[in-house]
């Protein structure tokens, strides 16, 4: 009998479920689908025996499972999310290979995962690989997180001789979008220390995100009509590129890597008369961080006055700051130990995101994030190992056991 049964079941049932979180909307969750999946993950907590199970002001799951041990020992709480990322989730027909062979795995008829496009595919070979059909993403962020809590809690209950302290269990909304987290009681979960399940290979810690914030640029230029323009038009598209052009052409995205920041245009949209550009900013360094900032501030002004107008206006929102600061050695050093005892060699590295865990440890709860084993988040080539889930899920035992 293997040794996580439910596991791979867990997982293709979540991942068929569309949780799509929606940006344009301002309620929590912010879409029916995930409120399908919360209910759902509620009523297996308490067929699991969980106590207290409840829905947190109306957006995450907790629940608790109980100490057996006397001792006062940290409570730790155990976080994923349901919903997935801005990409087709509508109809996930999850598909299973056997004992991957390191080749080719033709996805539909026009869609390869190829190790000559994605080379960490090489490294679960011998593997039972869960894709997508090459039409959605898969949603192994977060529901491989989800299924592999769901394993720990299968674990505990066949094998009550297992020590353990008092365990938070939360599944939550909107982490996508980064508003789930707001929404996220510290008091009301009640752990002392906590990890995130997100994203990426087996045995990474994330202790450290990004600062983040967005940046709108707003436009306004004048329209004449052409044949009359000359010396009277100021084309708000032309001002919308020379704002682009002058951000650092090595500070974007396709050109940062490890610690480096960037600046990311999202969305743009021009007419000769407005022009709007949203950007975000990322940098694990405040300084840095708030040079990016004064970058766009003194474009801004720049290019104002070069026209002799108030054309161009930058208005900032932080979305989430680096949890590096707040994280202790002991809280980082604890999840090492677990993963070692999983004969996994940890890693620690710098997260280039944000997880629930960013807000939540700015809220007084320290919240890095260990990795749930899945690869190529947010998009069709999406991809989960179960032999990877399952050693992930022997790292959460080794994580919680007394």
């Amino acid at each position: 009998m293997a040794k996580h049964p439910n596991l791979l079941n867990d997982f293709l049932s979540y991942v068929k479920i569309n949780t799509r979180s929606d940006a344009s909307k301002t309620e929590t969750p912010t879409t029916s689908g995930q409120t399908v999946l919360l209910e759902k993950l509620a009523n297996q907590l308490k067929r699991k025996n969980l106590e207290n199970v409840h829905f947190s002001d109306g957006s995450f799951v907790f629940g608790t499972i109980p100490a057996n041990v006397k001792a006062q020992l940290p409570v730790i709480g155990l976080i994923a999310h349901v919903d997935t990322a801005d990409f087709n989730a509508s109809n996930v027909q999850p598909q299973v290979h056997r004992n991957y062979d390191g080749h080719n795995l033709k996805l539909n008829k026009t869609t390869i995962l190829s190790p000559n496009d994605f080379s960490h595919l090489k490294n679960y070979i011998g593997d039972t690989l869960i894709t997508t059909d090459g039409t959605t993403l898969l949603g192994a962020d977060d529901k491989s997180g989800i299924a592999e809590i769901m394993a720990l809690i299968d674990y505990l209950n066949l094998h009550p001789e297992l020590k353990h302290s008092e365990i938070k269990i939360a599944f939550g909304p909107d982490e996508e979008i980064g508003k789930g987290a707001d929404a996220f009681n510290v008091e009301d979960f009640g752990a002392d220390l906590a990890y995130t399940l997100d994203i990426g290979a087996v045995g990474e810690i994330n202790a450290e995100t990004f600062n983040a914030a967005e940046a709108k640029v707003r436009i306004q230029g004048t329209s004449v009509h052409p044949s009359t323009a000359k010396g009277l038009m100021v084309s708000a598209i032309t001002l919308a590129n020379e704002f682009e052009n002058q951000i650092p052409a090595r500070e974007r995205p396709e050109f940062t890597e490890g610690r480096e920041g960037f600046y990311f245009a999202t969305n743009w949209q021009a007419t000769p008369d407005y022009a709007a550009i949203d950007y975000i900013i990322r940098d694990f360094d405040k300084s840095e961080f708030k040079h990016k900032k004064d970058v766009f501030i003194e474009i801004a002004k720049q290019i104002n006055q070069k026209y002799h107008a108030n054309r161009v206006a930058v208005t900032f929102k932080d979305q989430y700051f680096n949890m590096a600061e707040l994280i202790s050695p002991e809280i980082v050093n604890h999840a090492k130990v677990a993963i070692q005892e999983a004969g996994i060699s940890p890693t620690i590295i710098p997260f280039r995101g944000g997880t629930d865990g960013s807000k939540i440890t700015f809220k007084g709860l320290p919240t890095p994030n260990l990795t749930n084993g899945s690869e190529n988040a947010h998009g069709q080539y999406e991809f989960a190992s179960l032999e990877a889930m399952e050693k992930v899920t022997d790292i959460l035992i080794n994580l919680v056991k007394a």
